[in-house]
């Protein structure tokens, strides 16, 4: 097969008539009606498969019918295309080679539709459980599938750091894969025995229709913070966009929503949702009882590592949190309720949460050195900060940062990322993360300033340097630090490779912050 996209070794054939009356297609009725049919879908000519639907939609570049030819030669039997696609086809292939052709207005509003029939609506067999929200979605999603597995459950996890088969591991490249592998997954699960699903649910995955097609049982909604601006051009449509998983007029909502309404958005969000359960996060235990359907963390006391956590029936229950930060006690909340919306034991969820470890997240390296080096996928400013301040109510020495942005993202985020690591750092290196197509001295020149512009009682930062080279920076952190002290290196966490120009190079940060170590270590 010629697809490095996970699917199920089997699949029912589903006729391309069927499919041009399902979406309300138009196309040469005798191509549609030829006995076609179609055992897959792909978005990529060179990932199609012997009897695979490729959906050839318009680009900023090209369009996607410029490549059906590689597609039928690989074995494409159909293409679902619009009316500038089907003219590319007929102008580029002959009569007798052209597939069948699915011609839609808008064939990325129904890919999701189209790829669910053809995988036999697989998330119809599943318990799916979707999380969004702008920070803790890959905690939280770790945390779901921990407590779920402690259940008894037989789960999947489809994630920015992986895709899991309970315990099988496969990278992931997106947050919320494409509609088609999305549903080729959802397939290759329910044929392995998987009973239960948690995924991430990205604004960009809700805006383009990638999990159109699918039927979540729980969505969950963690908080919202400047993101993705590149993308969605205000706060609100960012909004917007993740309400499609909890709003009642919605083709995506969940049947029933847990929703974090410690921020005004979240707040927000459950007015939307219809009946939902909410996670608070309180400091001491509350006076009353709850409100009905709240759920309500009580943060422990600095260096505790449980919290108590109060069901909306006024039950209470311990909850063991392996990860530091109130954030996270509120990240772990919110898994316990969405576990609990889907039917496990709350207590057998607590005591998964226990055992959770999630790459990239505050996760410590330890090469013998006498501080503290953690490695965090904080790359946001509201993250930045969070991370920080836990950091600061545990530490008895000084708190060092290495960090930098994204280059082709969101250029209005960088200046604050500088800001949220001076107010919160001693120490703080500015350097590459990710700089992409675009020039890198100009993407740490704008954090600099951010970090630069924080004066007075606000300020932390005694020492601000900007140094390009990642791993020079990251040494440079290493030959700062003294006993006692924290080094904290942000921004890429579970990720093993740098784009720079357009090309992507090793570097996992873990890996190099440990090399580093090593190398103080013995002299060199």
């Amino acid at each position: 097969m010629g697809t490095d996209v996970i699917r199920p070794e089997h699949v029912a054939p589903t006729p391309v008539a069927e499919l041009a009356e399902l979406i309300g297609a138009t196309g040469p009725k005798a191509d549609l009606l030829a006995g076609s049919a179609v055992t897959g879908v792909t978005l990529r000519a060179q990932r199609a498969a012997p009897g695979d639907l490729f959906a050839a939609l318009p680009g900023a570049r090209t369009h996607g019918a410029a490549y059906a030819g590689a597609a039928v030669e690989a074995g494409a039997t159909a293409v679902l295309t619009d009316s500038v696609g089907a003219d590319l086809i007929s102008e580029s292939l002959p009569a007798a080679e052209r597939p069948a052709v699915l011609v839609h207005p808008d064939p990325r509003r129904v890919l999701g539709q189209v790829s669910a029939r053809v995988y036999h609506y697989p998330s119809s067999a599943l318990t799916v459980i979707g999380i969004t929200g702008t920070s803790g979605k890959t905690t939280t999603a770790y945390m779901v599938e921990s407590a779920l597995m402690a259940a008894g459950r037989s789960v999947g996890l489809i994630g920015t750091v992986a895709t899991r088969f309970n315990g099988e591991t496969a990278p992931s490249t997106l947050t919320t894969p494409e509609a088609p592998d999305l549903q080729a997954l959802l397939a290759a699960m329910v044929e392995r025995g998987i009973d239960s699903v948690v995924m991430e649910v990205s604004s960009h995955a809700l805006s383009l229709g990638r999990v159109a097609g699918t039927s979540f049982a729980v969505g969950g909604f963690t908080n919202l913070s400047q993101d993705h601006l590149d993308f969605h051009p205000t706060m609100d449509e960012y909004f917007a966009a993740k309400a499609a998983l909890f709003d009642p007029t919605s083709p995506t909502v969940a049947s029933a929503a847990v929703i974090c309404v410690d921020d005004e958005w979240g707040r927000r969000m459950a007015d939307i949702a219809t009946g939902p359960s909410t996670v608070a996060t309180v400091d001491d235990p509350p006076a009353h009882r709850p409100p009905p359907g709240r759920w309500t963390a009580v943060v422990p006391r600095p260096g505790e590592s449980a919290a108590a956590l109060l069901d909306p029936d006024g039950g209470a229950h311990s909850l063991p949190v392996p990860l530091p930060g109130r954030y996270n006690v509120t990240n772990a909340a919110l898994a316990v309720a969405l576990c609990a919306a889907v039917g496990a034991p709350v207590d057998r969820a607590c005591e998964g949460i226990a055992q959770v470890v999630v790459p990239g997240r505050l996760e410590p390296v330890r090469a013998g050195q006498d501080f503290l080096a953690l490695v965090d996928y904080a790359h946001k400013p509201a993250a930045v900060e969070a991370v920080l301040s836990t950091l600061a109510a545990d530490c008895t020495g000084r708190i060092g940062v290495v960090l930098g942005a994204g280059g082709d993202r969101d250029t209005g985020k960088r200046a604050h990322m500088g800001a949220a690591a001076a107010r919160g750092a001693d120490l703080v290196i500015v350097t590459d993360d990710n700089p992409r197509t675009e020039d890198p001295a100009a993407i740490r020149a704008a954090v600099s300033a951010g970090a630069a512009a924080v004066n007075g009682t606000e300020r932390r930062a005694t020492d601000i340097r900007e140094i390009g080279d990642r791993a020079e920076a990251i040494a440079a952190a290493v030959a700062w630090a003294g006993p006692e002290d924290i080094v904290l290196v942000a921004g890429k966490g579970h990720e093993t490779g740098q784009e720079i120009d357009g090309v992507k190079h090793d570097f996992d940060d873990r890996v190099v912050l440990a090399r580093a170590i090593a190398a103080r270590r013995s002299g060199r």
